[in-house]
């Protein structure tokens, strides 16, 4: 992003992926940033996240703002900030689902001020202490339903895009939220119920502390995610995540089939058909 003043950018929600942009912006020495967040503003300040805090009577002054809070408070929050922006402002969110966001917008006379933006970057760390500048260097951003923002909106969006060196797609919000959830938050909650099932059966902490290898690691890795962030982002997301954990239990019933009839060749040739899952990993 460049520009011959300064930018003032307002992050609402200042955890690991608010706190990140706030990082990620100041490579441009020419922006101030505010910041909002009920629980996380001192310490954002404290780490140099933001600047100042970010008021509601600030909210006309700010170029740019960015809505970073769980998925629930999004559409209320948006209408709200549209409500009180200037003719030129860019208002995006960062949040991993899309079409409930986008149909609670539609009507708002500035919806052109807004895009959907979704930068699948992340980690299983959480609030303010986890951002990092580098977050997003290289990671893909899903943007939605781009005909319904303003051309010159979205050129100032896509240039502070490049600028943190994402990676942008554009998607139909109802396509986005789909396809998050077979390949994010299918994983997510598989994560989580790997480790509710390892917790209920193994009483005895040592033992998953000196037995769990690198392979449980990685795999309950999500597990330590946060719940604030999470349990909306399923609520929300509730009708394609449903269809996704239909697949996945018959997935598991089957497996489960095949190793009660110890059927061995049947199961080496489900597996070494998933193998190919391998190989769109490694083009990744």
């Amino acid at each position: 992003m460049t520009t011959d003043k300064t930018t003032k950018i307002g992050i609402i929600g200042l955890g690991l992926i608010g706190g990140s942009f706030g990082l990620a912006l100041q490579r441009n020495k020419a922006v101030l940033l505010y910041g909002q967040d009920k629980y996380h503003l001192k310490k954002a300040l404290e780490l140099g996240l933001v600047h100042d805090s970010l008021t509601d009577d600030l909210i006309p002054q700010m170029d740019i703002v960015i809505i970073a809070t769980p998925v629930d408070v999004i559409p209320q929050i948006a209408k709200k900030i549209l409500d009180h922006i200037k003719s030129d402002t860019l208002v995006f969110d960062t949040g991993s689902t899309k079409h409930k966001i986008a149909q609670a917008i539609v009507e708002h006379p500035n919806r052109g001020n807004f895009l959907l933006a979704h930068p699948i970057a992340g980690t299983e760390y959480s609030g303010p202490e986890a951002a990092f500048s580098g977050l997003f260097k290289g990671k893909m951003n899903v943007i939605c339903d781009t005909t319904q923002t303003h051309p010159k909106i979205l050129n100032k969006a896509l240039q502070i895009f490049d600028n943190m060196e994402l990676q942008t797609l554009e998607m139909d919000s109802q396509a986005h939220d789909n396809h998050i959830a077979y390949v994010s938050h299918l994983s997510h909650i598989s994560s989580f119920m790997l480790g509710k099932t390892v917790l209920d059966l193994e009483k005895d902490e040592k033992n998953i502390f000196t037995m769990a290898g690198s392979g449980f690691a990685s795999t309950v890795r999500l597990a330590k995610s946060s719940p604030d962030t999470w349990t909306p982002i399923f609520m929300e997301n509730k009708t394609p995540i449903l269809q996704a954990l239909e697949e996945y239990i018959d997935n598991l019933q089957a497996f489960k089939v095949l190793l009660y009839r110890e059927n061995t060749a049947k199961m080496k040739q489900m597996l070494k058909h998933i193998n190919y899952i391998g190989k769109v990993i490694d083009k990744l």
